[in-house]
């Protein structure tokens, strides 16, 4: 059994920085090329993707997070990690890290992602 697990989320001044990370464990033979992503949901909202990487490890953010942003795997640690720079109040959300049983190559929704995690808090205060 896959089990995901987020860490790293907070409370933060806007302008801040945060680090999350995601621990796969359970089934980690193909983790080279799992295909691995950070969703989103704020309260009130739905959740929305932030960003991704395919099994070919190449990298797509939202447009509302692209630059400020970076995903990033330790293939060493199993560890998905979301970089995450000049926080605004408008990022404040659980964050959920989620990850495919299949290869995939390109964008996917999340639909296609079998494996979620329970989520982190991250708040930005004006």
């Amino acid at each position: 059994q896959v089990r995901l697990a987020e860490s790293g989320g907070g409370s933060v001044q806007a302008r801040g920085s945060l680090r999350l990370s995601c621990v796969v464990s359970g089934y980690t033979a193909s983790w080279y090329v799992m295909a691995m992503a950070w969703f989103r949901q704020a309260p009130g909202k739905e959740r929305e993707w932030v960003g991704a990487i395919d099994s070919g490890r190449t990298l797509n953010y939202a447009d509302s997070v692209t630059g400020r942003f970076t995903i990033s795997k330790d293939n060493a640690k199993n560890t998905l990690y979301l970089q995450m720079n000049s926080l605004k109040p408008e990022d404040t959300a659980m964050y959920y890290c989620a990850a495919m049983r299949r290869t995939y190559y390109g964008l996917a929704p999340s639909s296609e992602y079998d494996y979620w995690g329970q989520g982190t808090q991250v708040t930005v205060s004006s």
